[in-house]
């Protein structure tokens, strides 16, 4: 299912840990933080997006 959220939500969020850009992953159903060091990974909702960093995924080390 894809993520359908307003272009102009999109960008005005930043990410609440590191205020870098959010970039949405349609796959996982999260908006992704694009900072260097940060990458959370915050859930969407019934098309409302979750930006607790208590709530989201730490980012996968590889």
């Amino acid at each position: 299912m894809a993520v359908s959220l307003p272009p102009e939500l999109l960008e005005i969020l930043t990410c609440p840990n590191c205020s870098s850009g959010l970039a949405v992953d349609h796959d996982r159903e999260e908006l992704v933080c694009t900072g260097p060091s940060c990458g959370l990974a915050y859930p969407i909702q019934d098309e409302i997006p979750v930006l607790l960093v208590d709530e989201a995924r730490k980012p996968e080390r590889g």
